[in-house]
């Protein structure tokens, strides 16, 4: 379930990055200090007749100060991303309300109602619209239309056998379509859906749509015209 953007949410969604980056950071930062703790050691403790080879010694301190700064670096981009993520969910805000076109096969039946769009690069000389349950069970089918060229299909959350199924589950269309010659055509099916909220999910800014997350990555119009 997406975050509300708030800024309890953001802040919470910031930790759990922050939590994952220090545990490695600190990890990094203990080998570097170890090695410096041994190195030290080592120069404290060295034979005079034998002292510690110089090049060595400072390739080694080349090394482990790479890693040093490399993890500074990762630390700056950790930063950056939370960042970004959290200004474009902010920028996304006026979308709340507004209908959508996402490209996901998978949309979430409300109101007794999913819409799906899907798109035909060909003729095809014959196609079939499969709704599948988050389970993966076949629930409807019907023949689709079978130019080429984009399609909308509005299910109206009926099984095969005509029962109403509930709101709340997240239902697939999936479509099968030939050509003349019996060679399979692939098409391109995305959902249409009112968006709800936003906010930052595991570090990435999306939508909420009736209670479905969907990556901001995956949007493909506003206002998409269905008719």
């Amino acid at each position: 379930m997406t975050t509300p953007i708030t800024s309890a949410a953001t802040a919470a969604s910031t930790s759990s990055t922050s939590a994952t980056s220090t545990s490695t950071t600190n990890g990094l930062n203990q080998d570097f200090n170890t090695f410096l703790t041994l190195l030290t050691t080592q120069l404290q403790n060295q034979d005079p007749l034998s002292p510690l080879d110089t090049n060595q010694f400072t390739q080694q301190l080349v090394s482990f100060s790479g890693v040093e700064q490399q993890i500074n670096t990762n630390k700056n981009l950790t930063q950056l991303i939370s960042l970004q993520s959290a200004s474009q969910t902010i920028d996304s805000l006026p979308l709340v309300g507004q209908s959508i076109e996402y490209n996901e096969p998978t949309a979430p039946l409300a109101n007794g109602q999913a819409t799906y769009i899907y798109t035909l690069p060909t003729d095809a000389s014959a196609a079939t619209l499969t709704i599948k349950d988050a389970n993966g069970k076949a629930v409807y089918s019907e023949k689709a239309d079978t130019d080429a060229g984009t399609h909308v299909f509005s299910w109206d959350g009926k099984n095969s056998a005509g029962v109403q199924l509930p709101d709340g589950g997240n239902y697939t269309l999936s479509v099968v379509a030939a050509a003349a010659n019996s060679t399979a055509i692939t098409a391109n099916v995305a959902s249409i859906g009112t968006v709800a909220g936003v906010g930052v999910v595991n570090g990435t800014a999306s939508f909420t749509i009736n209670g479905m997350t969907v990556p901001m990555s995956d949007l493909v119009t506003i206002n998409p015209t269905t008719n």
